[in-house]
């Protein structure tokens, strides 16, 4: 006698038939023998006994078996059948001793297809059981060029280290990332405790974020899964309760929604022209920024670090003294900063600053993000902005500059000065932008001096002399650091582009960040109602990379450079500023290849800030994380490149 159970399954089954029929779906399993890249395989081998997870088991090896099921696995053959007998038996008696023997099933790119146990399966899915043990098959499909190819292949990788099969992710690089996000090194084996913690999270983590509607948005879990570690923490977890991931889940919810809708992120190239309300008409924006009565503004500037130690610190630290020039009976700003880059400290600062009763707050650093995330999370009053690229997570909103288009100008100059053609770059973090920093130099170069060779060295890579480096290969003219640090004697004419002579370095140009202006425009739009208007119009969130159109970022140019140079940095800059010229325009090559073939096509913003690659005429390499100082490796794991990975 056929239960009741297959027939609830069955009508499941034909819901599921009606359902993907009506929106041209195949309706039935899909068919392992069926797909033209499985044919095509240069490799099967066994995997042995493992633990599948039935969200994994998608389809059938053959087709005899596929249309006696509906995709969803749930039977569709009628109830008087031997088939539907048979699963009855099956699943009265996998409610009594449960089934244990395995299925047998092929593996192809981390789906499942079944070749004995197809019923087993169903009645797993059907009482909606977690995972089933199986004797697999993998099939290894030959490299391509295809997304989904290179993710594989990154994930047999990381399951080799692993042996975890049931987490997926929708981006390159994402496998290596997680490895690192727990604190391992990129070849370390897992423990069976590792792999035991970890699926207890995941488990955890999954469970809640299905529960608060997660498999209706464009990720996986396993995305998901990631960003969350990202921000709060792989130790961290082990110590939420479900009740702590439910609730942590819900409050971090936007951030999930940030990642799904990729068109809910904006990168602003240029200051957008601003509606002048009526009461502006009668009272000039610069005589007064706040209504009457209102109390003076607060504004926190939190640093990585000391701006008397670092050059990019106190570039922040001028723009917050331009603040309070321009505006000083309106505001009040106050600068903190890090004694060290520990993650929880970065946390207590900003705290500190939110309980200091500041509105609005600058984390100028990278490694502020993830804080300054959390921090936006617990205080969604407090607008804060985070100095770094595509952290946004949508709660709060990210800054950075198109320092690439000075370094483009800086790059055409010293291709102009060269005597042997051999140049030197001094880059610091294999990070975002920093990759588009040396390309734009080494471009530059080329555009007026075709032989141009840039000779590419790190500060953050341990164990090198980078002054020996570049003697031994006759370099003379280098773009060195951006910024000096007054006070600092040793070496502080070794900024901007210089040439090294006998004596002393002889300065050409160097790149300037007007950090003030952005300030200054963030905190009239603030004012104004701008900001607000901008995130309630579009629901977007916004991450501002301004260029020199700006007057965010500038040159600053030697008067004893040649006259037809100086001329030719003036035309470059005029055009870079109308936006008539990119320098990521056009057949780009890097070390390894064509990197764009069409001559009118200009790399998008997306790809200009995450490129990972060198161009055709840079000597060098992006560091490996093992090759980093230790100070560099917070950073880098926090917004490095992909590359940096072993």
């Amino acid at each position: 006698m056929v239960s009741e159970d297959y027939i609830k399954a069955m009508k499941a089954g034909k819901k599921e038939v009606a359902s993907r029929t009506a929106k041209g779906l195949n309706p039935y399993l899909a068919v392992l023998d069926e797909i033209p890249g499985a044919s095509d395989s240069i490799l099967e081998y066994p995997l042995g006994l493992v633990q599948v997870s039935l969200d994994q088991i998608v389809g059938t090896v053959t087709a005899g078996r596929s249309q006696a099921f509906a995709a969803n696995f749930m039977p569709i053959l009628e109830e008087k059948s031997e088939f539907a007998m048979k699963w009855s038996n099956l699943c009265e008696s996998h409610m009594n001793e449960g089934i244990r023997e395995p299925i047998k099933a092929y593996e192809y790119m981390n789906k499942f297809y079944v070749l004995e146990g197809n019923k087993r399966v169903s009645v797993l899915k059907y009482v909606d059981a977690v995972s089933v043990p199986a004797q697999v098959t993998r099939i290894v499909p030959p490299r391509t060029d295809e997304k989904e190819n290179k993710i594989y292949y990154e994930f047999m990788d990381f399951y080799d280290l692993s042996g975890v099969n049931y987490i997926w992710f929708s981006e390159e690089g994402r496998f290596f990332k997680l490895q690192r996000l727990m604190g391992k090194r990129p070849d370390e084996r897992w423990s069976d405790d590792d792999k035991m913690v970890f699926s207890a999270l995941f488990s955890r983590f999954s469970a809640a974020y299905k529960a608060h509607g997660g498999e209706k948005l464009n990720i996986t879990v396993g995305d998901a899964f990631l960003d969350f570690i990202e921000i709060y923490g792989y130790q961290e977890l082990d110590a939420m309760t479900t009740a702590d991931f439910k609730a942590t889940i819900s409050k971090s919810w936007k951030m999930f929604d940030t990642v799904a809708d990729s068109d809910s992120v904006e990168i602003q190239m240029t200051p957008k022209e601003k509606k002048k309300p009526l009461l502006q008409k009668l009272i000039p924006l610069g005589s007064s920024l706040l209504s009457l009565g209102t109390s003076v503004l607060k504004i926190a500037f939190v640093h990585e670090t000391d701006p008397q130690e670092s050059g990019w610190t106190y570039a922040h630290d001028l723009g917050r003294l331009h603040l309070e020039q321009t505006f000083p009976d309106e505001i009040e700003t106050r600068a903190y900063h890090l004694q060290s880059q520990d993650e929880k400290e970065a946390e207590d600062v900003i705290a500190r600053a939110v309980e200091d009763g500041n509105k609005i707050i600058f984390t100028t650093s990278p490694i502020l993000a993830n804080a300054s995330i959390k921090a936006a999370i617990a205080h969604p009053s407090v607008k804060i902005l985070n100095c770094s690229l595509l952290e946004s997570r949508g709660f709060i909103r990210t800054y950075s500059a198109r320092m690439y288009e000075a370094k483009f100008l800086i790059g055409a100059i010293a291709g102009a000065m060269t005597e042997n053609d051999k140049l030197g770059y001094i880059a610091d973090y294999p990070i975002y932008g920093t990759v588009a920093n040396v390309n734009a130099f080494a471009l530059g170069a080329k555009m007026v001096n075709p032989r141009a060779k840039v000779y590419v060295e790190w500060t953050s890579k341990k164990n090198v002399d980078i002054q020996a480096e570049f003697e031994a290969n006759g370099v003379s003219y280098v773009s060195g650091r951006d910024i000096i640090i007054p006070g600092k004697s040793q070496g502080s004419r070794h900024f901007g582009l210089f040439r090294h002579d006998e004596i002393w370095p002889h300065n050409l140009a160097m790149p300037v960040w007007h950090w003030g202006k952005f300030y200054e425009e963030m905190i009239r739009r603030i004012i104004s109602g701008e900001w607000k208007a901008e995130e309630e119009a579009k629901g977007k969130s916004v991450n501002y990379w301004w260029g020199m159109s700006s007057g965010v970022i500038d040159v600053i140019c030697s008067n004893n450079l040649p006259l037809g140079t100086a001329r030719l940095v003036s035309l470059l800059k005029q055009t870079i500023s109308s936006g008539e010229f990119n320098p990521f325009t056009g057949v780009l090559y890097s070390q390894n290849g064509v990197i764009q073939e069409e001559g009118d096509d200009v790399l998008t913003p997306e790809k200009i800030i995450t490129m990972d690659w060198l161009a055709e005429n840079v000597i060098g390499q992006i560091p490996k994380m093992a090759d980093l100082v230790e100070k560099a490796k917070p950073v880098v794991l926090n917004q490095g490149v992909e590359t940096v990975e072993e």
